[in-house]
């Protein structure tokens, strides 16, 4: 790789917006996040054409990482066509020419998203981004960025702990919804950003990179293939994800394709009845796809 300016087409921009020395910085950053496990690796984020806290952070990896040829895919809450999604999508297809970009998860070989995971287990050729808007999980316990710092270094998250412990003594369990506190390969604890629990597991020896990207607090951090990704429990308090089941114990289905395993959105209806539907609207499609050419093979 060199620092050259790259230029594709006449196009006004660089591929990929950001200059060759700010990629090759990214790249560092990405390349010890992998060999360090968790570990926040600060960088020099550059001004995006966006507001911090949209998306920049996970953008820069992703510009940082793109090249001719990619399929990409740009979530946010699981859907593909949120304000966020498709303007993060139209600038990627604006600065990099010959880039594809897909709805689809089984086609994509990078995907940034913003709040979910998605449903469709991923593979060794795919990298996944996240957005995350806060990386370090101990702001809640402890306001230093140096003392944090030092309680990251010697593993001490006992302070953490005691958090949960009161969530536990106060409300009888963990009240923690999302950005749930995650060890990584036994020793750093990271936010996961603001994924529900439900998608923290997915996290546990995937088979897929997955890199943080946080823009405003300038630092990025990796969970490698094939490392252990254990939520923040206690031996009689264990992880638990989201509960879908009714008032009758039955599991809730989703509303449009019927699928019973996935992660649901809660809506009301204009009858102002509440009503459930997948939250990944790709896997939610092909669920639906897949029930309709039964149908119509039964017909």
């Amino acid at each position: 790789m060199n620092a050259m300016p790259h230029t594709t087409g006449g196009n006004a921009y660089n591929f990929g917006f950001l200059d060759e020395y700010a990629k090759k910085e990214i790249r560092r950053a990405v390349l010890k996040a992998i060999a360090i496990p968790g570990y926040q690796v600060p960088y020099a984020s550059r001004e995006m054409p966006m507001g911090r806290g949209f998306g920049t952070g996970g953008l820069q990896l992703t510009l940082a990482l793109i090249g001719p040829g990619e399929v990409v895919k740009v979530i946010d809450q699981g859907s593909d066509d949120s304000v966020n999604a498709v303007n993060l999508r139209r600038f990627i297809e604006m600065t990099c020419p010959g880039v594809s970009t897909t709805t689809r998860t089984a086609e994509a070989s990078l995907i940034q998203s913003r709040h979910r995971i998605p449903e469709r287990p991923l593979t060794p050729t795919q990298i996944l981004v996240l957005q995350v808007p806060y990386p370090d999980p101990l702001v809640v316990v402890e306001p230093s960025e140096d003392k944090r710092k030092i309680m990251h270094g010697e593993a001490d998250y006992s302070r953490l702990l005691v958090k949960l412990y009161e969530d536990i003594v106060q409300f009888d369990e963990i009240t923690i919804s999302h950005r749930y506190p995650t060890r990584i390969n036994g020793h750093y604890v990271i936010d996961p950003s603001p994924i529900p629990r439900w998608d923290v597991p997915r996290l546990d020896h995937a088979a897929a990179l997955t890199l943080f990207g946080a823009g405003r607090e300038k630092k990025i951090y990796a969970v490698p293939p094939h490392t252990r990704a254990e939520p923040l429990a206690f031996s009689d308090v264990p992880f638990r994800v989201e509960d879908f089941r009714d008032e009758a114990g039955r599991r809730r289905a989703c509303a449009r394709c019927g699928c019973t395993d996935s992660f649901l959105d809660e809506f009301s209806s204009d009858a102002g009845e509440k009503v459930y539907q997948c939250s990944d609207t790709d896997w939610c499609d092909e669920k639906l796809l897949r029930k309709e050419s039964l149908r119509g093979e039964a017909a």
